[in-house]
């Protein structure tokens, strides 16, 4: 595993844009597929972005597809989210994951969390 912690969220006005970081420490993080779940009040927590271990594939919900945007630079270990055109239905906590990129593997390591409020 590794241990992740978030910052960058905040609150901003619709069609705003934030960018969230993640930083990661362990060795293995450039072997990890690095995601960004959000839950918003009420509702399940759900992938927006994920990135793969080397970070030449991406994969977005279609709910974000074209205004978010995910990277990492695994020199230092960080991982990010631009998120343009903010909607207040993006407002939720947003949480870095990752997982050892090979297929059947699921999340394991998990950031505390950052909270993203759009104001309309």
């Amino acid at each position: 595993q590794v241990q992740l912690v978030e910052s960058g969220g905040g609150v901003v006005q619709a069609g705003g844009s934030l960018r969230l970081s993640c930083a990661a420490s362990g060795r293995t993080f450039r072997r990890y597929r690095m995601g960004w779940f959000r839950q918003a009040p009420g509702k399940e927590r759900v992938i927006v972005a994920s990135i793969s271990a080397n970070g030449g594939r991406t994969v977005y919900a279609d709910s974000v597809k074209d205004r978010f945007s995910i990277s990492r630079d695994n020199a230092k270990n960080t991982v990010s989210l631009q998120m343009n055109s903010l909607k207040p239905e993006d407002t939720a906590v947003y949480y870095c994951a990752g997982r050892y990129d090979l297929p059947g593997n699921e999340y394991d390591s998990w950031g505390q969390g950052t909270q993203v409020t759009v104001s309309s």
